[in-house]
């Protein structure tokens, strides 16, 4: 009987924890926004996940957006990488991004892009559809996004610290 106890808490906890982390936008509209909300982002980040290492750099806000850019590396190679904008538009704001392997050939076709629009937007945090970004302090950050890889979505942590060069 206790097996079957911790069996049970454990797929709980399994299932509870799935989700906890993003959001869906539904039928919703995007909350009103700005680019000055999400400024603490700015920076070089540095992490690990997927068996490699991980990077993000993100331009302070300028004009109508913030521009990002994200490199895997793995055995000294690099996989791939995403080139990123947070956007202000309509009163509030989008995550877009396109995919590239290595050697920056393209995963979407020519005019196609991932989109993620905004769902909330708090002091330390901001939640695009499957896709959030936390502040943890000034020198860490958690990026939740729900990937289906041919399979059942599952959201994905990222933890980054802000890079800085010796």
């Amino acid at each position: 009987m206790k097996k079957l106890s911790l069996s049970l808490l454990f797929v709980f906890i399994c299932f509870s924890s799935f989700g906890q982390d993003t959001l869906k936008l539904g039928d919703n509209k995007s909350p009103k926004a700005t680019l000055a909300d999400i400024a603490w982002l700015s920076g070089h980040w540095r992490g690990e996940a997927f068996g490699g290492i991980i990077e993000e750099i993100w331009s302070p806000p300028l004009g109508d957006s913030m521009m990002g850019s994200f490199k895997l590396v793995s055995e000294g190679k690099t996989a791939f990488y995403e080139i990123c904008q947070l956007v202000e538009e309509n009163g509030s704001l989008s995550f877009r991004l396109k995919h590239f392997n290595g050697d920056l050939t393209g995963w979407e076709e020519k005019n196609e892009r991932e989109e993620f629009p905004l769902v909330k937007v708090e002091k330390d945090a901001v939640y695009f559809n499957d896709f959030t970004i936390k502040r943890i302090s000034e020198n860490e950050i958690h990026m939740y996004v729900v990937i289906s890889d041919e399979g059942e979505p599952e959201e994905v942590e990222f933890k980054y610290f802000r890079f800085k060069m010796k």
